[in-house]
């Protein structure tokens, strides 16, 4: 296997610059570049190197023995000044070295998964803190990252592992009279089971708290969709304009509110279209838009607006303007008049939504490997032969290893640590 090193640091020019180095030829690196290894976990000042015994630069090295490094592997660091020359130089003399090559997108976390630091789902949430953009998405990555799923999971493999047990002895001594059918608590511990993989199922998902809440706007033309777009987003993204159909097609802007990611969705006023093919596309994606969107706000005649819409009274400012009964809202995007409220009642609505600070959110992969172990335990409820029930409970042992990667195919790992940047 080859050694690879990487800038795990922040791109140059930065005050410091952190080369990282992992593999079989750690040591041999170090010495190459620093003449020395330093005692182990110990950070020591050296002198950098090139292989014709030039000074690169004045910096600290540090060394740790596999397999308690973040890799499982031998792992060293250097660490440097961040000018782009320096950092240049430093990575030239390490190439120089034989079995040591720079590193691809996120292969130092894929060392560590397969050397048993970290499994799958740890691996996911780490990804997902690096891409983190808001407090909850931090916190949800953490939980993650630091093992939460890993931990549910290995507490429902325990339970599998006890009921696999259970159906086991009965098929060993089935001529016994004692043990020859399974005891009254295997039911209950598998439905006990099945009910715990369902309310995982029933969370809310990692994609709402990644893409983050969806609000579509809509009503017919001019009824203020783009300028309270351009207001809940803080931008002139939209075009605003008295002429009916201004906005064509669809468009978004992801900003935070109160620490919690939004989707704000801007397009077509909803009206029988006429002759303009174009507006009529433009009205069917506003109908899609609304169809996949977590909350629509209906700035619309009331009562007209699709199902569960919030009906919102806008263009308060305007004389003459449609009044509703009981509006969730009643603003003006053009003054500021009502916009405060909207947004807290957006932000205590998309709160519900979201997973809660710290919890597990599963993502799509995640979730599959735990519908496939929920229906095979529902096929256990309906089967009577021992031999069937122990089939049924192997193959949700195997989704719940599929889960946090003991057993994953090369495509599933590529494509996630290809998320990572070069130097993790």
């Amino acid at each position: 296997m080859a050694t690879i090193f990487a800038l795990s640091s922040g791109a140059p020019p930065a005050g410091i610059g952190v080369v990282r180095i992992t593999g079989p030829q750690t040591r041999a690196a170090l010495e190459a570049v620093t003449g020395t290894v330093p005692e182990a976990r110990f950070m020591r000042r050296a002198i950098f190197r090139n292989a014709d015994g030039e000074a690169l630069d004045d910096g600290l090295i540090v060394f740790f023995p596999g397999p308690r490094s973040v890799t499982g592997e031998d792992l060293g660091e250097l660490h440097c000044h961040g000018g782009r020359a320096v950092i240049a130089a430093v990575e030239k003399a390490l190439s120089a070295v034989e079995g040591c090559r720079r590193a691809q997108p996120g292969e130092f976390t894929r060392r560590a998964f397969a050397n048993g630091r970290i499994d799958l789902s740890e691996a996911e949430g780490l990804a997902d803190l690096l891409s983190a953009e808001t407090e909850i998405q931090r916190q949800s990555a953490m939980a993650m990252a630091g093992g939460a799923l890993s931990a549910q999971v290995e507490g429902w493999r325990e339970r599998l592992l006890a009921l696999s047990a259970q159906v086991e002895a009965a098929l060993d001594f089935d001529d016994e009279d004692d043990v020859s059918e399974l005891p009254e608590s295997f039911g209950a511990g598998v439905s006990a089971l099945q009910n715990d993989i369902d309310a995982a199922l029933d969370a809310p998902h990692a994609e709402v708290l990644k893409e983050g809440y969806r609000v579509a706007l809509a009503g017919p033309p001019n009824a203020g969709k783009s300028t309270l777009f351009n207001a809940l987003t803080e931008s002139e993204a939209a075009i605003t304009a008295e002429i009916p159909g201004t906005t064509r097609d669809v468009l978004t802007q992801s900003v935070a509110l109160g620490g919690i990611p939004f989707t704000f969705v801007d397009m077509a006023g909803l009206r029988v279209p006429g002759e303009d093919r174009i507006e009529a596309i433009g009205i069917e994606r506003a109908a899609a838009e609304i169809a996949k969107a977590d909350l629509t706000l209906w700035l619309g005649a009331e009562g007209e607006g699709p199902p569960y819409a919030w009906e919102i009274e806008a263009q308060a400012d305007r004389e003459g303007h449609t009044r509703k009964s009981n509006p969730q809202c009643r603003l003006s995007a053009r003054t500021g008049e009502g916009m405060a409220e909207l947004r807290h009642l957006l932000i205590a609505r998309a709160s519900e939504a979201m997973p809660k600070p710290g919890s597990v959110a599963l993502n799509a992969r995640q979730r599959e490997r735990l519908s496939d172990i929920s229906a095979a335990l529902t096929s256990c409820a309906d089967l009577y032969d021992p031999l069937l029930i122990a089939e049924n409970l192997r193959q949700a042992r195997s989704a719940l290893d599929a889960l946090v990667g003991r057993t994953s195919t090369e495509d599933v790992l590529d494509a996630l640590f290809g998320r990572f940047c070069i130097g993790k």
